[in-house]
C-alpha cells in the first residue's frame, strides 16, 4: 500500500487493518468500470447493474435484487418495507450494526420502534428471549413485525451464524407471522468459514443486505435481495431516500469483478487473521481468544499488565505504518482483506511486539 504521514515522519510501508472497507479498486475493477455497459437506471434499467442484481439474487436464492448506496441504506430500506405500517416494532440485537451504527435511521426516518434483545457472544439471539420480546395483541403496545440478525457479526469479532440456528429463528418468525431480515454485510465471509452456500445460510430470511465494499473489496455499494414484491417496494423507497442512480453500471461493474475474482479467495483473509491472532498470543500485555477468530476479524484485548491503552497502542503502531482501530480503551480491532499479504501479517506481529516491549520509546 502507499505511504502514510505519521507523527515520526513518512512511513513507506502501510499495513491497513482498520477495516476491510479500505481496499483500493484493482486494475481489473478499474478496467471493468471503464468498459461497463450503462443506461439510465431510474428511467429504465442499467444492463450492468441488472446483471449484478440478478447474480446476487441467484447466489442468495431469492427472486430479485436491488443495488443500494450502502449497507446502512440497505438495512434501512429493508426494515421500512417490512414495517410499512405506523406503530411497527423490530426485534434487533443489542450489539447489532442497525442498533449502534446507523444513526437510529429506522426510528428517525421510518418511525419504527426497536425492541432490543441481548446478543449472545456468538452473535445469536436467545430464541426464548426473542419469543418473549414479541408483543401480544394489545392496544398498549407497538406491533412486532420483524426480526433482524447479523451474519457475520461485526461487533462480536466476525462470528458466524449457521443455518441450523437461522432455520429455527425463521420458524419462530413464521409462527408469529413475522418477517426475518439478515444484515449480511459479510455473509460471503460466513459462507466461506462455514463451508456452506450463501443460499443455505439465508434460506429462512425474507430479505438480506449484502455489502460489496467490505470483504468483497468493491469500491461502493450493497445489494438487497428478497421477493419480487419486496424489491418493488424497496426500489420506490430507494428513490425517496435519494438513492436512485443513473448510469449505475460504473459502480456495478467492479462489484461483479469482486464476486467473480475475490469471493473465492476470502479463506486467505481468514487464514491471515488466524496468523495474526496466533502471533499476538505470544506478546505480553495483550490477549486474543483464538476460538473467537472465525473469519477476517481479530479483537485484541488489552490486559491489565499492558503498559499502553488501546488508543496508545494504535497510535504507536501507526508510527510503524500499522493502522488499526481502538474500539474501547482496552480493545483493538484488526480486519483483513485481499490486499493484506502473509508477509504483512508477520510485519504487523513484529510491530505489535516492538510497541508493547518499548512503550516509552513508542509514545514519545
Amino acid at each position: 500500500m502507499a505511504g502514510h504521514e505519521t507523527a515520526n515522519g513518512y512511513v513507506k510501508r502501510i499495513v491497513d487493518l482498520r477495516s476491510d472497507t479500505v481496499t483500493k479498486p484493482t486494475p481489473e475493477m478499474r478496467q471493468a468500470m471503464a468498459n461497463a455497459l450503462v443506461d439510465d437506471d431510474v428511467l429504465g434499467v442499467d444492463p450492468t447493474v441488472d446483471q449484478l442484481q440478478k447474480e446476487m439474487a441467484q447466489i442468495c436464492g431469492k427472486d430479485a435484487g436491488l443495488f443500494v448506496a450502502s449497507g446502512t441504506m440497505g438495512n434501512l430500506i429493508s426494515v421500512l418495507v417490512h414495517c410499512e405500517v405506523r406503530g411497527s416494532e423490530v426485534i434487533i440485537g443489542s450489539e447489532s450494526h442497525i442498533h449502534h451504527y446507523e444513526q437510529g435511521g429506522i426510528s428517525t426516518l421510518g418511525h419504527v420502534y426497536s425492541n432490543i434483545v441481548p446478543n449472545e457472544s456468538d452473535g445469536t439471539l436467545d430464541l426464548r428471549k426473542v419469543e418473549d420480546a414479541i408483543r401480544p395483541d394489545d392496544v398498549h403496545y407497538p406491533t412486532t413485525r420483524l426480526i433482524c440478525i447479523e451474519n457475520t457479526h461485526g461487533s462480536l469479532g466476525g462470528r458466524c451464524i449457521g443455518s441450523e440456528y437461522t432455520d429455527k429463528l425463521g420458524g419462530l418468525a413464521r409462527r408469529y407471522g413475522l418477517k426475518l431480515h439478515i444484515d449480511g454485510a459479510r455473509i460471503f465471509n460466513a459462507a466461506t468459514a462455514l463451508n456452506v452456500p450463501i443460499q443455505r445460510l439465508v434460506e429462512a430470511a425474507d430479505s438480506v443486505s449484502v455489502c460489496l465494499s467490505k470483504g468483497l473489496g468493491a469500491p461502493v455499494g450493497s445489494v438487497i435481495v428478497g421477493s419480487f414484491e419486496f424489491i418493488a417496494k424497496a426500489r420506490r423507497l430507494r428513490k425517496a431516500l435519494g438513492g436512485g442512480m443513473r448510469q449505475l453500471g460504473v459502480l456495478a461493474a467492479p462489484a461483479l469483478v469482486s464476486i467473480h475474482d475475490i469471493a473465492g479467495k476470502l479463506h486467505i483473509d481468514h487464514q491471515n487473521a488466524h496468523r495474526l491472532a496466533e502471533g499476538l498470543t505470544r506478546i505480553k500485555g495483550i490477549h486474543v481468544d483464538l476460538a473467537s477468530v472465525e473469519t477476517n476479524m481479530v479483537f485484541v484485548e488489552v490486559t491489565e499488565d499492558s503498559p499502553l491503552s488501546a488508543n496508545e497502542i494504535c497510535k504507536s503502531l501507526k508510527n510503524y505504518g500499522i493502522l488499526t482501530m481502538a474500539l474501547t480503551k482496552n480493545k483493538v480491532r484488526a480486519v483483513f482483506h485481499h490486499q493484506i499479504s502473509e508477509d504483512d501479517v508477520q510485519h504487523a506481529i513484529r510491530c505489535f511486539q516492538v510497541v508493547l516491549e518499548n512503550p516509552t520509546e513508542c509514545t514519545m
